[in-house]
């Protein structure tokens, strides 16, 4: 599967606690990445600085769905689930 164009859900959904470049302290779960242009794609994909866990992140049906508004739900049902 590739990413959907225009989604970036896993962008915004998740929290990120390591640090981004223009977010030192990373971000919370619902916000926008200070990386996404204004395509909504990552300006750091491919770059030394991009956080490791987005670099885990690889599209599949269960984390993207069959839409953007599918791919939120599902990754805020993650976020719930793995949030101490």
């Amino acid at each position: 599967m590739d990413c959907r164009p225009a989604c970036a859900a896993c962008c915004i959904a998740p929290s990120i606690t390591s640090p981004i470049p223009g977010m030192p302290d990373g971000k919370p779960a619902g916000v926008a990445c200070v990386q996404l242009d204004e395509a909504l794609r990552c300006r750091l994909f491919g770059r030394p600085e991009r956080p490791a866990f987005c670099g885990s992140l690889r599209p599949a049906q269960d984390m993207c769905g069959a839409s953007r508004s599918a791919a939120f739900a599902l990754l805020e049902q993650m976020e719930r689930a793995t949030t101490p």
